[in-house]
This record gives structure tokens, sequence and C-alpha cells, in this order.
């Protein structure tokens, strides 16, 4: 199967991490015997994210106006032609709307992987534009009508497929998974401990500093234990807009937590192995709902105890392989962690536990299975 995967974002950047999801992908429809192309839409040419890609990554241009949007048109229905699914995942509406119309003029059937509820991120802070907003929702809402098959990462994005009419047989389960070659316990992480002067324990809340995270609430958890314990330490493994914001806030509460900023791909692994916990924060609504947390199985993968806040997917991901807090509450994960520190065999247990729950089910060779049954739905209609 000729497979034209599109991405609005830049595979080779560090600072769109979320591209991990459909590299992944890529790669796990390769090893299955399928061809693959990616387009992504770079920002910077010289960070580098990834090498020797098994697959041709192929950049359109990310500029506004009616020319630029024409010639991505023009060089995508090139690949469609080539292709015999095409694949696009989000619903920006440089990606989205040029990847549906090649579709369309050369008769290829459309699969929509929805991975995130993009309107309720976009508006998670006070929004840069509320046209561009109300468009984005408008594109959101109306892309399931014009898709052979949809992917969703979560149970709320299911439900909110089949409130605006999709059937259920056009629905397919694709939540994140784990790169288990990649992430792995046992990867050397001294260097790591050392550069940082960790002397003890080492806590992780690892993501993008962007909208619709929560890392405040590791710092005021880190505040609330520092006290008690000031041996351990607390980091945040990761960058963003919010990065200046988030050391601000750990100097105001005197949590010292360490923000790394950015970090390469490649080094995701290592800085979660060099941690003993890590933390999931969520607080509840509608963006937390809809998600699967990529860093839930990538913690768990590296062999890590997860404490995590019950909302939407994550109860399900961590199964007993963790600690579950209620959302929102920095009180309640400040003693989701220390059941952990005060108890090394049980941080063993449940890191043995979440190895094997990823080896099991969340991995990116499952996803990409049920990827393939969605492909073969949208070709042949069963």
């Amino acid at each position: 199967m000729r497979i034209l995967m599109i991405h609005p974002h830049d595979i080779f950047s560090y600072s769109e991490p979320w591209t991990s999801r459909i590299v992944h992908l890529a790669h796990e429809l390769i090893k299955r015997g399928e061809e693959v192309k990616v387009v992504y839409f770079p920002i910077k040419e010289e960070e580098m994210n990834w090498k020797d890609l098994p697959f041709s990554a192929i950049p359109l241009d990310r500029g506004r106006g009616w020319v630029v949007f024409f010639k991505n048109l023009l060089k995508l229905i090139k690949l469609c032609i080539w292709a015999e699914v095409v694949h696009f995942q989000k619903c920006f509406h440089y990606s989205a709307l040029p990847a549906v119309i090649a579709a369309w003029l050369t008769g290829r059937p459309i699969h929509y992987d929805w991975d995130d509820w993009e309107y309720k991120i976009y508006h998670a802070d006070t929004p840069p534009s509320r046209l561009v907003g109300r468009f984005m929702g408008i594109i959101e809402n109306n892309l399931p009508y014009l898709v052979e098959t949809i992917s969703v990462s979560s149970q709320n994005l299911f439900n909110l497929a089949r409130s605006l009419g999709v059937k259920e047989e056009r629905i397919f389960r694709a939540p994140v998974g784990a790169d288990l070659e990649l992430f792995h316990p046992g990867i050397p992480a001294e260097h790591i401990r050392e550069k940082w002067g960790v002397k003890d324990i080492l806590v992780i809340y690892m993501g993008q500093l962007h909208g619709g995270q929560y890392a405040q609430l590791f710092i005021e958890a880190a505040a609330l234990l520092k006290a008690k314990y000031p041996e351990v330490t607390f980091m945040i493994v990761g960058g963003g807009y919010k990065e200046k914001f988030l050391r601000e806030y750990s100097e105001k509460l005197r949590a010292h937590v360490i923000i790394t900023g950015f970090i390469p791909h490649e080094e995701v692994p290592v800085y979660i192995n060099a941690g003993d916990i890590c933390v999931a924060c969520f607080e509840d609504n509608e963006i937390t709902r809809s998600k699967s947390p990529l860093k839930i199985v990538e913690y768990m993968a590296c062999g890590k105890p997860v404490v995590a806040s019950d909302v939407g997917e994550v109860r399900g991901m961590l199964g007993d392989a963790g600690i579950l807090v209620p959302p929102g509450d920095a009180k309640a994960l400040a003693e989701g962690i220390e059941k952990l520190l005060r108890n090394p065999e049980e941080r063993e247990k449940l890191g043995k536990r979440g190895r094997e729950r990823v080896e099991k089910i969340y991995n990116w060779g499952n996803t990409a299975e049920n990827l393939r049954r969605a492909y073969q739905k949208a070709l042949y209609g069963k």
C-alpha cells in the first residue's frame, strides 16, 4: 500500500515534538511492508530531530497567502497521484485543506488522524486571534464529513466524532504508543545526573511547555515536598513559550525545580532513565479528556513508576503500573509522589508492570495495525 502522510508541523524541529507520532507510525507501517512518504511544514532547517529516516520527507511552505496555498496544492496533487491512501493529522487549514482538495481531485480515499481537540487547545490560553480560532473550529467539525475513515486517540474524541454523525464502523482507535526499541530500561544516564548535580532521588515531569500543559501543578507539588525532602531533585524536561513563566513561578514558590529547555529527541529516553519517579499531571477539562498522553507510555516503556492525574484516558493507560491522583490537585500529587519516595520496592514493582503493559498494549506497532485496518476500510469499504 502506498500511503501519503501529511503533518502540519516540522518533524525536524525540537520545538514541535508532537510530530513524533507521525514519524513513529510511518516507521511501523514501513516495517509492515507499506510504502510511505511524509509531508511536513518546516520552520527551521538547521534543527535535526531525526536521523536516517526510512521514508521520503517532503517539505512544504508554511507561509500565508493564496500563492503559497496553490503551490502546496499542486505539489500535493502530484503526491496524491502516487499514493493509494492519503493520511493527514490535525485540522490546521494550511495542511488539512490542500490535503483534502488534492485527494478529492485525484480520487484518493482520505484518512483523518484526530489525536487532539485542537480547537480547545488553541483557546486554552488567550488565543492570538479569535477569528483564526473560529475558523479552526469550523474545519475541525467538518473534516469528519469529508473523509472516509477517522482514527481517534481517546474515548472523548470518539464520542465527539459520533456526535458529528460519523458512523462507528468508520472510527478506529489509535492511542499513543511507545517506541519499544528507543524507550527501554537500562539506558546509561549517569551523565545526565552529573550534568544537573543530582545526588539522590530524581523526580521528572516530561513535556512541551505550551498551551494545554500543566507543569505548574508539578512545581506546586515540588514546593510542598521540598522542605521535607531537600535532597530530592525535581526536574521539568522540555521547553516552550511557558518556560519563562514556569521558571519565575518555581522561584516564587521556592520549589527549586530544574527546567532543562528543549532537548534533542534522542535524549528523551536518556532523561527518563535518569529519573526515579515520573509524573504526568493534568487538570480536568475538555483538552485533557481528549488526550492519550505520550509521556505516560514512554515513562512505562523505560520501566519507571508513574504518578498521574486521573482524567480521560490516563486510568486505562496506566492500569496498575502507577499511582492515580485527582486532577488539578497539587496537594494530592505531592502525596502520590511521597508514597513512592518512601517505598523503593513499590517503585521497582510498578516500573516492571509498566514495561509489560506497553509491550502488550501501548506501543506504536499496535497503533499502526489499527491504522492499516482503517486504510483498508477507506480503500475497499470493508
